[in-house]
């Protein structure tokens, strides 16, 4: 058992592209999926897939590699919002990561979505990562 499921995540994520793996496997869950989700819509992994035949069911993602140099397309994917370090932003102050090239990744109210969205919705929340 861990204590942070989503540093887990991201985590695993970090490794498989570290040792150059195609593919990594990651145990389920709801924040997990759309946190997959986001990472695909905005370009940084090629593909998932859920598989929900087991009791909690597991994510199968397809990494993302540039085709000339052979290098990962997440060059960093970092925890910010820790289970003893809660991180808060408001839609005034939303981090803006790499001078807006990169995302983070924020919980709202209104489910999770990328910094971007949630400053045109106007709405705050958790910042749970920074992809870049």
């Amino acid at each position: 058992m861990y204590t942070d499921p989503i540093a887990d995540y991201l985590t695993r994520v970090r490794n498989a592209f570290s040792a150059g793996h195609r593919v990594v496997e990651i145990p389920s869950s709801n924040l997990k999926k759309e946190i997959t989700k986001i990472l695909f819509d905005q370009g940084y992994i090629l593909s998932y897939k859920f598989d929900d035949s087991s009791v909690q069911g597991t994510i199968k993602i397809a990494l993302k590699y540039d085709r000339q140099t052979k290098e990962s397309v997440i060059k960093n994917i970092e925890r910010i919002s820790t289970p003893g370090l809660r991180k808060y932003a408001g839609a005034s102050e939303m981090p803006r990561v790499l001078n807006g090239l990169g995302i983070a990744i924020v919980s709202t109210s209104q489910g999770v979505m990328t910094n971007k969205q949630a400053v045109q919705e106007n709405i705050g929340g958790e910042v749970l990562c920074y992809v870049y």
